[in-house]
């Protein structure tokens, strides 16, 4: 799908077909492609759990205000920020020193900055882990809606039991939730009112 149409079809859904599965294999070609997106450092602290069985969404719709379209999809994930992230970047930078993008001085001189800047720092990992997993989850969606899937970002309710449903260890903390699944086509809302560019984008020189 070209990209414009893709960004323009994309909605938030609201009502989604009770009766439609998805694959761990399809879920696993668009994560395929959600694994390029951007994040602070080149850190990767973005981590999805997936609950795709009526037992565990029946558990999630009760913890997040009884949302029928949380069962209803045929996916509901949760999108997490890892806190401790920022301590995989010499494994994560490895391979481009073995490669030779990066010689033994830049290689250490990055882990060493990254280090410095997240240590003791947990406002910054918390605004970080957030930017990154809010960055992450759009091209989700995005991915999704490419393969045909409709999707709805939501807020985490009732964050402790959520944790403990997901199996979510302590150090990932929910940002948001998705929904997946197909739309009911038939309830699908007109597209809201949106904002004229001048309105929100401001030219400074």
């Amino acid at each position: 799908m070209e990209f414009l149409e893709l960004t323009k079809i994309r909605r938030s859904a609201i009502n989604f077909q009770s009766d439609i599965k998805i694959s761990s294999s399809e879920l696993q070609e668009i994560f395929e492609v959600v694994k390029t997106h951007p994040s602070s450092y080149n850190i990767q602290t973005t981590h999805y759990y997936v609950a795709m069985s009526q037992e565990k969404k029946a558990l999630v719709k009760e913890a997040s205000n009884n949302q029928h379209k949380i069962f209803s999809a045929s996916a509901t994930i949760i999108v997490c920020g890892d806190s401790e992230g920022y301590k995989e970047a010499p494994r994560l930078y490895e391979g481009m020193k073995m490669l030779g993008i990066m010689d033994e001085l830049e290689f250490n001189y990055t882990i060493h900055t990254i280090n410095k800047l997240y240590t003791d720092n947990p406002k910054l990992i918390e605004e970080d882990n957030i930017r990154n997993a809010c960055l992450s989850a759009m091209l989700f969606m995005l991915a999704a809606k490419d393969k045909g899937w409709d999707t709805c970002p939501m807020h985490v309710h009732n964050v402790e039991k959520i944790k403990e449903i997901y199996h979510i260890p302590k150090n990932h903390q929910p940002v948001l939730m998705i929904s997946l699944g197909k739309s009911v086509e038939n309830k699908i809302r007109p597209r809201g009112y949106r904002k004229p560019v001048n309105e929100f984008v401001h030219f400074v020189d």
